[in-house]
């Protein structure tokens, strides 16, 4: 039986990834925004082992929500599901690139670390000047490029942990929208998947997957230099250290 955190599970992905866990024999610490949205997800998910709210949004918040983890003890795996779409490139990159950053460094370091991407960071733009300018004019394919980065660089500095990236495709979530043509449950089995299989596919690390195969990632995501920039970006705004 494994012990998992998943970030951003009052719903969609991160609540059936949650639920299947559970299914599984599993135990699950959920997380959402605000007080309301963690009673709506213990209503619905009363197996789970415990609720913890902050908002992603705000550094404060999210580095908080890393301390209340500790409390409950150490995980053997971390989802880092969380994820918009929507609002201003600075609550973009808040909530996508460096919520799972600080939660990445801050957390007790698990035996394996999942993070959500998406197929659209093939467009994103690996300059790092969004980030860099400090305009925060990041688009959502920039903040999933930064994503697949932060997996790329963690899966190298810590080899003891599976790290790794997953594109769950475009699915009928609220953020997908009801006519989104891929398959859900593949979508959040992924997920769940890489969290707690014996199966040798799953014990790898620096791999970006779609529905349990590795996909095309951005090679500019195995720039070794690159990494090591966005690293020390993420330093800087943040104030958090990468161990």
């Amino acid at each position: 039986m494994a012990r998992i955190f998943i970030t951003g599970s009052s719903a969609g992905l991160g609540q059936m990834a949650a639920e299947l866990l559970i299914q599984q024999g599993h135990q699950v610490v959920l997380h959402a925004r605000n007080e309301k949205r963690a009673q709506e997800v213990l209503e619905g998910v009363p197996s789970a082992e415990d609720v913890l709210t902050g908002d992603l949004a705000s550094m404060e918040e999210t580095k908080q929500l890393a301390a209340n983890a500790n409390a409950l003890g150490r995980f053997d795996a971390v989802i880092h599901n969380a994820g918009i779409d929507r609002g201003s490139g600075k609550e973009i990159l808040a909530v996508n690139t460096l919520a799972p950053y600080i939660l990445t460094c801050l957390i007790q370091k698990p035996q394996r670390l999942i993070y959500l991407g998406s197929d659209m960071h093939l467009q994103g733009d690996p300059s790092l000047k969004q980030i860099t300018s400090g305009k925060g004019n990041v688009s959502y394919s920039d903040s999933k490029l930064y994503v697949v980065l932060l997996t790329k660089v963690v899966a190298r500095k810590w080899p003891d942990v599976y790290a790794n990236a997953v594109d769950p495709g475009w699915v009928p979530t609220k953020m997908g929208g009801p006519s989104a043509p891929d398959d859900l449950e593949k979508g959040f089995e992924t997920q769940a998947w890489l969290a707690v299989s014996t199966d040798d596919k799953a014990k790898v690390s620096g791999r970006y997957f779609h529905h349990k195969r590795e996909a095309e990632h951005h090679p500019a995501a195995d720039n070794i230099a690159l990494q090591d920039e966005f690293l020390a970006t993420c330093e800087k705004i943040t104030g958090v250290h990468f161990s």
